[in-house]
């Protein structure tokens, strides 16, 4: 596959994918964004500034290069742009990143505090706690500095932005929508269960056992497939 036909193919995932925040509740009006790593090339594709998700389209979706330097597409892209472009340069087993203000999740956000890991949920999705960074201004690289440094070392592929949201990672972009909507469900319960009470921990070596199972075991191990030809052997969960 061309760089080229990546990148028309990432344009309509990324455009697809949007539709499934505001489905979920992990976004209201304009806020929130996905981005898409475009394989073998310094390029990503990203969500316009400020168009509402109704109104988006495949050709709306902006090509930017990992500066985050604009080089296709019509609209101006995402004022978190420069933090996803760090993101990509510093991460490079990562393939998406999805940026929210889930209520709950943002809610944690605000307090400045981490989400323990009380589910067995969690220990499978995320690998211990939900992480929280510290605060940092948005427009530049300061969220993406933030981002890296918090996750550098962490099985978790969602960190909450202190007073801000969430930012998500994954192999692919589909894989950093999954995880933003299991940290708002995970937010949420966690929540739930602290105003009955104290929730229980779960030990450190059941977490381990438990996130293993769920990156090597859980789902289907098939050969992917594209256009009827074999990829190659079925991936990993694991980012590293």
């Amino acid at each position: 596959m061309t760089a080229g036909a990546d990148v028309r193919q990432l344009r309509e995932v990324v455009c697809h994918l949007h539709a499934e925040l505001p489905r979920a509740g992990l976004v209201a009006w304009t806020s929130g964004n996905i981005s898409a790593r475009v394989p073998g090339a310094e390029l990503m594709v990203i969500k316009p500034s400020g168009v509402g998700y109704a109104d988006l389209t495949p050709q709306s979706m902006v090509v930017c290069d990992l500066d985050g330097t604009r080089v296709d597409g019509d609209l101006r892209p995402s004022s978190d742009t420069a933090s996803h472009a760090y993101i990509y340069r510093h991460m490079p087993a990562v393939g998406g990143i999805v940026h929210t203000h889930s209520a709950y999740a943002t809610a944690w956000a605000a307090r400045g505090e981490s989400i323990p890991c009380v589910l067995t949920a969690m220990a499978d999705e995320f690998g211990g706690e939900i992480p929280v960074a510290p605060f940092a201004l948005i427009g530049g690289q300061e969220i993406g500095r933030a981002v890296v440094a918090t996750l550098t070392g962490h099985r978790s592929p969602a960190v909450l932005l202190s007073n801000h949201g969430v930012f998500a990672i994954g192999r692919t972009p589909r894989d950093a929508v999954q995880a933003a909507v299991m940290c708002e469900d995970a937010a949420r319960t966690v929540h739930l269960a602290r105003v009955l009470g104290e929730p229980a921990p779960i030990r450190t070596d059941h977490i381990d056992v438990l996130h293993r199972r769920f990156t090597t075991e859980y789902g289907q191990r098939l050969p992917r497939l594209h256009r009827g030809r074999l990829l190659g052997p079925p991936v990993s969960r694991r980012m590293s």
